[in-house]
């Protein structure tokens, strides 16, 4: 749910938050605003909980962290030195918003929805798990739907007059190096934007979370905090690695003329079986760990089509980082300056530059 707003006042910032447009119901405006406004008033300067003796001790120890984090962002990552990430809010619920995806039966093609500011996207996002589900019900019974947990948003910078985007205790406890990601994949949002290319976006973003990840474990983490993130991630990226095979298998499936829709239904569901008894052979190696578990149930066309957005360029961004001597300053203008041109020709520049990943020996971040 990353959206560009303009300074309009909050009445009408937070209408473009919502992602106002002629076919979208007030209903959906309502709950858009309301869950906005909701957020920013449960949000308290991190300095006042730090100082507050009634704020739990473990709290105050992450809040302390994600300072730390984000001071690193600015000083370190060049990402922008302003309001966000200065206040903290507990929404008493597992997530900041909750996005509907949705794909067709044989297709990997997000069904997207448009908006006048933030363009088309392929997804909707809700404050409330339970219209968020409502809306996926309504959708047409041939469309496969997702719903996912998303633990935060950005406002893109332009939400900084009020406060900022706050901390959340949707991942504030994550592990040291998931909560500096986090912090470093939203703000880059705030960096560049292009409208109504979600890939662009995400990918960039994840980009610069992996960069700035890395750089913030082997600089300012300890070992245990290293070595805590190395389980969490080779968990993650083993997950990926299956998810990315999956959904090759799946677009070559769908993607055969010499197949008709019968038996392309029943290749996708042989892959599916297969993605599903593969990821429960890792699982039986990660002592119980379940956290993936709700993914993998749910897993559908919607979902790798929406993951897609998440890692698709982002080979292609690191390539650019390297292209622009791992300087990030200089990376975000070449970001900015692709982030302006027509979609077709910023997509064919990233992907020529993606085989200059391939052998290349990384420096230490």
């Amino acid at each position: 749910m990353k959206c560009a707003l303009r300074r309009l006042g909050l009445a009408a910032t937070l209408l473009l938050v919502a992602g106002c447009s002629s076919t979208t119901g007030v209903g959906y405006y309502w709950q858009s605003v309301t869950g906005h406004l909701k957020l920013m008033r449960a949000a308290r300067p991190v300095d006042d909980l730090l100082s507050d003796a009634a704020t739990p001790l473990r709290l105050k120890e992450r809040l302390a962290l994600a300072q730390r984090i984000r001071a690193f962002a600015a000083a370190e990552l060049a990402l922008p030195d302003n309001a966000s990430y200065h206040r903290y809010a507990d929404l008493q619920r597992r997530a900041a918003v909750y996005n509907v995806v949705a794909a067709p039966a044989l297709s990997l093609t997000l069904q997207t929805w448009c908006f006048p500011v933030a363009g088309c996207v392929g997804y909707r996002g809700y404050f409330d798990e339970a219209d968020a589900r409502a809306f996926a019900s309504s959708l047409p019974s041939e469309l496969e739907v997702a719903v996912y947990p998303v633990p935060a948003y950005s406002t893109l910078g332009w939400m900084n007059w009020a406060g900022g985007d706050p901390l959340l205790n949707t991942f504030i406890a994550y592990p040291e190096g998931e909560l500096a990601r986090i912090v470093f994949h939203e703000l880059a949002h705030q960096v560049a934007y292009a409208r109504g290319d979600t890939e662009f976006n995400e990918s960039f973003a994840t980009a610069v979370e992996r960069l700035g990840g890395a750089r913030w474990l082997a600089r300012e983490a300890g070992e245990q905090a290293r070595a805590e993130y190395a389980t969490f991630d080779e968990r993650r990226r083993a997950l990926r690695t299956l998810t990315f095979k999956t959904r090759r298998q799946l677009q070559a499936i769908y993607q055969d003329t010499a197949l008709d829709d019968t038996e392309k239904t029943r290749r996708k569901a042989a892959a599916m079986q297969v993605f599903r008894q593969t990821y429960a052979n890792l699982r039986s190696h990660w002592g119980g760990y379940a956290a993936y578990d709700p993914y993998v149930a749910q897993a559908n066309n919607a979902s790798f089509a929406a993951q897609v957005a998440y890692d698709g360029l982002v080979p292609a961004f690191e390539a650019l980082f390297e292209r622009e001597g791992r300087d990030f300053a200089r990376f975000y203008d070449a970001v900015r300056q692709l982030a302006a041109l027509p979609r077709q020709e910023r997509v064919t520049q990233l992907q020529q530059l993606t085989p200059l990943v391939a052998g290349k020996t990384r420096t230490n971040p």
